[in-house]
């Protein structure tokens, strides 16, 4: 959580020392600004140096002290941010009554701020020596601040609900007469199962006899400690220098051994290395929340544990509250429905169970619980499991953490775009660390920060929209910590009470509920001397106009507006100078006033949904957009990118570029974005097109591209190709995904013009992007490619040339394809999932068959198989 903060003051000062619109004035030294970052980078350091102590510290006074920092950075950021806003504002006041055309050079005296930053960089290496101290040499800990990994979330006694066929198959893997050690891996959220599933085991008697040992591990750990534990249950004399030399301790022994809760990927390879291979039936079975852990000993034998169905979820809390006994028929609708609000999660599930239980069972209490997911019965269960979650946050990595937190800024169950969520953290500050490095391959979503977090468990990934989202039990963690912390604050909720600071207080305002009335609240209760950085409005889509009330809000930073739609352009948003980021719902033309902002890295104009703009009236972006030299990214919703006016004009650190029309792509404009990573362009056919289209002609240009996506809007899910097509041109080596989604219509053979490129990792087809009855890939073809995946197309047969095709595949996903009867069944080995969803039932009868290989060859930890035929296929379709 410091970590954050310090980056978001670090990319203040980073921008002050680079920016080429800010001159510090002659009798101002610009080494204070200098030698201010060198100690931000410094204290950044220091933070850092937790993730490789993180096993040992005293994470009680680690939190203190960080709390120290946050109050300093955030005490100082507020002097810099006020210094710069009232020189910023004073000059633009003068600038009004002059030249409106010039372009504008603020002049800022850093020396009016010498003290407070001296007296920071003195308070912060006093905090930062104190951190260091703490990490190497840590505080004596307090029984009552060791807090539990684990709640026991089935019982003893349980019934295995969910888990029994699980349990079954990893039963049959432990008793096999195999003499090769084997380890089985189990991995998953907190609470989840993982140590009632492998209790259940350790318990069952196996027919080989072993030695049993059950080690539970933990966050905190010594390599000691775990050996003595080990030796303990051993009851074996084994002496201290064997010890130190690292002896392997169960040599010659047959044992069935239990490592619990590891998580530390060094940590298990080094106990792996303790337990010898004596090709004696030995067994491993370890459960952790990461999958890093999971993965690191390369067994085959690797099972990631699901979330309980609809089903489970009602069996398991019916079993919690009646035992034997059967549930009061009035009791059961409610009852159902409580049980899936607790989302599939075993730990909720018996914790809420227990509170139900000491409650008045009647059908209004159960139908009152039912019917509000924000009722005081989730929130007391979610403070119970804290001490089990809580870990999962408070280990992460420190880049990680406020960006974890920062998800929580969106409303419950909300499916997070990636790309959205990174745009905005950088924007924050967050990420100007360089990304942790993960030990294996990771398909999932667009920012390798948001892989981390699900490497952690701590966020889910949905495959079929490709969002993020956090289980309710984080979320309200992530709330109730970001409170805390002053990360933000949720206006007009009825969860959270008003800070005792008040509003002005807060770094960051998000609206989640009703629009009008939180801004009017913030309205009534900010003050000049308001620290608030960002304003939010992230909840349900808000269709009127909604009056922003901005002039108390002089020094946001982020402005995120996109759940509310704007009828005319809101100008006093040009007064926001130290503005970032900044996205809105607006059908009309930006005013060229736009480009005051020219702190603004990223712009973004979305449409309102109901609008289709009509071809050949396209509107554009004023000419004054090329003056915004910072921006990194400019989503136009549909809007052509003016020529400029004069040649020497371009965007040189624009990376991203969205829903652009084709007009934008021609290469005299591609020519003024020059190191572009990410294109979208965005077609909206007229009824009747004649001239083929021109999207790719010039994209070989682009020489640092990456990813290429191309839409036609209003295509239709038909299998005629309903404009000519957009030739295929060469594309750039460095491109790495690549979507086609609407009717162009290409051939398959077409795909030669694609399946040779060196770094092709991601291919998305959709709405008969591509058609014909049958596509063979052939061998030497997507040499790279990780992700496939095929949607609505007339695709009848999928067919590899021999096995030697897509090498690199981990996932292939294919959905709505009625008409499609094979699919390969020779996929190599590091295909990791296969999603066959809504097709003919025939495609879905060689998604059986792979899954059956798969079981025999790896088992069904190795890889995940979603099948679901065609919801509305009749028997008399064949």
């Amino acid at each position: 959580m410091a970590y954050g903060a310090i980056g978001s003051l670090e990319l203040t000062i980073d921008r002050l020392l680079k920016s080429s619109h800010i001159s510090i004035v002659q009798n101002s030294s610009p080494q204070i600004l200098t030698h201010l970052y060198d100690e931000i980078l410094s204290l950044k350091e220091a933070l850092g140096e937790f993730d490789k102590w993180r096993s040992t510290i005293n994470m009680k006074m680690v939190r203190t002290l960080e709390a120290e920092i946050i109050h300093v950075v955030y005490k100082f950021e507020d002097v810099i941010d006020l210094h710069l806003s009232n020189q910023f504002h004073s000059q633009s006041e003068e600038e009004e009554t002059t030249d409106h055309h010039r372009l504008m050079v603020y002049s800022i005296d850093v020396e009016e701020i010498k003290q407070d930053a001296d007296s920071f960089i003195q308070t912060v290496n006093k905090i930062k020596g104190a951190y260091i101290h703490e990490l190497h040499n840590p505080s004596p800990e307090e029984d009552d601040d060791v807090v539990p990994s684990r709640l026991d979330s089935h019982g003893n006694e349980s019934n295995m609900v969910g888990l029994s066929g699980l349990f079954m198959t990893i039963k049959k893997r432990l008793n096999s007469t195999n003499p090769e050690r084997r380890i089985v891996s189990l991995y998953g959220m907190a609470g989840i199962g993982k140590t009632t599933l492998v209790k259940k085991l350790f318990q069952y008697p196996f027919r080989v006899e072993r030695t049993h040992l059950f080690v539970t591990i933990g966050p905190k750990y010594q390599l000691a400690d775990i050996l003595v534990d080990i030796l303990t249950q051993l009851n074996a004399n084994i002496d201290e220098i064997m010890l130190m030399e690292g002896e392997k301790v169960l040599r010659f022994l047959r044992y069935l051994i239990v490592l619990d809760d590891v998580w530390d990927r060094e940590l298990c390879l080094e106990l792996l290395e303790l337990f010898p291979e004596d090709n004696n039936k030995s067994r491993v079975l370890l459960t952790t929340r990461l999958s890093e852990v999971a993965l690191c000993s390369h067994s085959l034998n690797t099972f990631k544990i699901p979330f309980l169905d609809k089903k489970e979820s009602w069996e398991l809390l019916r079993e919690k509250m009646f035992g034997e006994r059967p549930c009061p028929r009035e009791l059961e609708k409610a009852g159902k429905k409580i049980a899936e609000n607790c989302e599939g999660l075993p730990l909720t599930i018996v914790t809420v169970a227990n509170i139900l239980s000491r409650a008045d069972k009647t059908s209004e209490h159960w139908n009152k619980v039912a019917n509000d997911k924000q009722n005081s019965t989730y929130k007391d269960a979610y403070d119970q499991m804290s001490n089990v979650l809580y870990p999962s946050y408070d280990y992460l990595p420190q880049p990680l953490k406020t960006c974890f937190l920062y998800v929580g800024a969106f409303p419950q169950n909300h499916m997070v775009d990636p790309y959205q969520l990174a745009n905005l953290c950088s924007a924050e500050g967050f990420l100007n660390s360089k990304p942790i490095e993960l030990d294996f391959s990771f398909t999932y979503g667009t920012h390798v920060y948001l892989a981390q977090l699900l490497v952690g468990h701590v966020i889910m990934f949905d495959a079929k929209t490709r969002t993020y989202h956090l289980h309710s039990s984080f979320w309200y963690l992530c709330n109730k910590e970001a409170a805390k912390n002053k990360l933000f604050y949720a206006v007009n909720c009825h969860a959270d009470a008003l800070p005792e600071e008040g509003i002005n207080s807060q770094r960051r305002l998000c609206i989640r509920n009703n629009v009008l009335l939180a801004i009017e609240d913030v309205h009534n209760s900010i003050a000049d001397a308001s620290m608030v950085r960002s304003l939010l409005c992230t909840g349900y889509f808000h269709q009127y106009p909604v009056p922003l009330c901005l002039e108390h809000l002089r020094l946001l930073r982020v402005l995120h507006v996109l759940s509310v739609r704007f009828y005319e352009f809101p100008m006093e948003v040009l007064k926001l100078v130290q503005l970032r980021y900044f996205a809105l719902v607006y059908d009309g033309n930006l005013p060229p006033s736009i480009s005051k902002l020219l702190n603004l890295e990223y712009l973004i104009v979305e449409r309102h949904l109901r609008i289709i703009p009509f071809v050949g009236n396209v509107s554009r972006l004023p000419i004054e957009i090329w003056n915004m030299k910072r921006l990194k990214y400019l989503h136009t919703g549909g809007r052509d990118l003016p020529h400029p006016s004069h040649e020497e004009s371009l965007l040189p650190n624009l990376l991203q570029l969205l829903c652009v029309p084709p007009q934008s792509c021609s290469k005299h404009l591609l020519a003024k974005v020059p190191n572009l990573e990410v294109l979208v362009i965005q077609i909206d056919l007229p009824p009747y097109a004649s001239e083929p289209l021109s999207c790719f002609d010039h994209i070989s240009h682009l020489h640092q591209l990456q990813e290429l996506e191309c839409y036609i809007t209003n295509s239709t899910l038909k299998a005629e190709v309903v404009a000519p097509l957009a030739p295929l041109s060469d594309f750039p080596s460095s491109l790495t995904k690549l979507t086609l989604s609407g009717s162009f219509g290409y051939p398959w053979e077409e795909m030669n013009k694609i399946s040779l490129l060196p770094n092709l990792n991601s291919l998305t087809l959709q709405f008969y992007a591509f058609r014909g009855p049958e596509w063979e890939v052939r061998d030497n073809e997507f040499q790279s490619l990780i992700h496939l995946q095929i949607e609505d197309t007339d695709l009848e047969q999928l067919t590899f040339e021999n096995c030697c095709c897509l090498p690199a595949i981990e996932v292939f996903y294919v959905a709505d394809c009625y008409k499609l009867k094979e699919i390969p069944l020779t996929f190599g080995t590091s295909l990791q999932e296969i999603l066959v969803l809504d097709c003919n039932p025939m495609a879905v009868s060689c998604g059986i068959k792979l899954q059956k290989e798969w079981y025999d060859k790896y088992g069904d930890g190795k890889r995940s198989l979603v099948l679901r035929p065609l919801s509305s296929w009749n028997d008399d379709q064949s």
